[in-house]
């Protein structure tokens, strides 16, 4: 006996709602040299979005200002190496003697509850995220040009100028890798404009 109408249409619609809720969070990573400015557009565009931020972890100093847990994991050498022992890095690298990365838990957990994933990490970083994680967003923002950088670096005043010189030094890779292999590109030249250009690509994964 064929089943009605009504019989066959429950279930289906059944399964189209669990597969609506499980839907899986779109991964940003977000990129650009030392002194584009992107934690300043960063923090703008989540007045206006609501997504999960993912917190790297890193072996520097606490800076005067940052909170642990909030700008960054501040974890010891050896707590690191555990770290990479068990895989549990999306990406790290060492960069001028101290050591970042990207813890992957809290990033698969927040895809896997649906939810929209931001990563503020440098230009080496994003493309390791995206071997391994073929289906991530990177967004690339630079400032209008490498002399910007600079002025902002310095005015920033919380690197020595040895430190300074070496993130100028890979700026010019930077720049050429993000303009090449980057789906997005903002121009970090008017904070607004750059803020709302931001705004407009991660909010279209929802639109």
């Amino acid at each position: 006996m064929a089943l009605s109408p009504l019989r066959t249409s429950q279930p289906n619609a059944l399964l189209a709602g669990r597969r609506a809720a499980m839907k899986r969070g779109t991964l940003f990573v977000i990129a650009g040299p030392s002194g584009a400015g992107k934690t300043s557009v960063i923090r703008k565009a989540l007045e206006s979005v609501s997504l999960h931020l993912s917190v790297s972890a890193t072996t520097r100093s606490l800076r005067e200002g940052e909170v642990d847990g909030v700008d960054y994991r501040f974890i010891t050498d050896d707590e690191f190496e555990h770290m990479i022992e068990k895989d549990a890095f999306l990406e790290w690298e060492e960069v001028y003697g101290k050591r970042y990365g990207t813890p992957r838990a809290p990033v698969e957990e927040a895809l896997r509850r649906g939810e929209d994933v931001l990563l503020e990490i440098d230009v080496k970083g994003a493309l390791d995220v995206k071997r391994k994680m073929p289906q991530a967003r990177l967004v690339f923002v630079r400032p209008p040009s490498e002399r910007h950088l600079r002025e902002r670096l310095e005015a920033r005043d919380t690197d020595h100028v040895a430190e300074i010189d070496k993130r100028l030094e890979v700026a010019p890779w930077e720049l050429e890798v993000g303009e090449r292999e980057f789906e997005e590109k903002i121009v970090n030249d008017d904070l607004d404009e750059a803020v709302e250009k931001l705004v407009e690509i991660l909010k279209g994964e929802n639109a």
